[in-house]
C-alpha cells in the first residue's frame, strides 16, 4: 500500500505559525507569542538543542520549533538567497 503524500501546504505545524501586521512588525511569530520563526531557526543554526531552546523559553512547545523549521523549510522553497561561490583556482 502506497503512503500518500502530504504537501508541505497542508503540514498541520504551520498552524502554529502566525502572521499578523498588528504583531511584530508582521513577522511570522510563533501563535499567540510574540517569538519570531527566524530566532528559532537562528538558535538552531548557531547549534542550539531544542532542550536548550525549551529551557530558555518554557512556554514553547517542540512542536513549536518543528513548525519554525517547517515554515523555514517552506519558505525556502519561495525564496532564494544568493550565496557567494568561491572562485575556482
Amino acid at each position: 500500500m502506497k503512503k500518500k503524500k502530504t504537501r508541505v501546504n497542508e503540514n498541520p505545524l504551520l498552524q502554529r505559525i502566525s502572521v499578523d501586521p498588528e504583531v511584530c512588525f508582521g513577522k511570522p511569530c510563533i501563535r499567540g507569542t510574540r517569538i519570531w520563526v527566524s530566532l528559532l531557526l537562528d538558535f538552531l543554526a548557531a547549534g542550539m538543542s531544542m532542550k536548550e531552546i525549551l529551557e530558555d523559553y518554557p512556554h514553547l512547545t517542540e512542536e513549536d520549533i518543528r513548525a519554525a523549521i517547517a515554515y523555514g523549510a517552506e519558505m525556502s522553497r519561495e525564496r532564494y538567497v544568493e550565496i557567494p561561490t568561491k572562485a575556482a583556482g
